[in-house]
């Protein structure tokens, strides 16, 4: 801890760093163009054994609890991943977009955890670290899985539309 204050003062931070990071990140993940989302980086690019979603599906039991994580894809004119987007709104390739668009999102989320430690108690830091994977692995795994799954068909199909 480099900062000194009281659990409740850090309570507090903790909650306005939070809301601040979450919606920094959010806007501006959803403003940034679809072209850029299709750049790959190495926490975005797929891997072999992830094409299809089957890992998502047999380890993370995905597809069994992922209709209960509220979606925020509509935030600041972005999309729901809720349904597939018309072929005028671009079809499949708009939804792998906005799946990576999540990830990145949930990602960054994640990566802010080290933060934490400036202001916070060793065991107010443990809070953050849990409070952060809790509230972000599972976002990120929705958007990998169905990512994963789009990716699959359209390699079958030979389109994205």
């Amino acid at each position: 801890m480099l900062i000194s204050l009281t659990w409740q003062r850090a309570l507090v931070f903790d909650v306005i760093a939070w809301v601040l990071i979450g919606v920094g990140s959010g806007y501006w993940q959803a403003k940034r163009p679809l072209a850029a989302l299709r750049n790959m980086g190495p926490f975005t690019r797929m891997g072999a054994r992830e094409y299809g979603g089957a890992r998502y599906r047999k380890w993370g039991r995905v597809h069994l609890w992922k209709d209960l994580i509220p979606d925020a894809g509509t935030w600041f004119g972005g999309l729901s991943k809720r349904k597939l987007p018309s072929v005028e709104n671009g079809g499949r390739l708009r939804f792998i977009d906005e799946c990576v668009r999540a990830e990145r999102t949930h990602l960054a989320l994640i990566g802010a955890i080290p933060l934490f430690v400036v202001w916070n108690s060793p065991s107010m830091f443990a809070g953050n670290v849990a409070f952060a994977l809790v509230g972000n692995i599972p976002c990120w795994m929705i958007a990998r899985y169905n990512r994963a799954r789009l990716m699959n068909i359209a390699a079958k199909t030979s389109r994205l539309a």
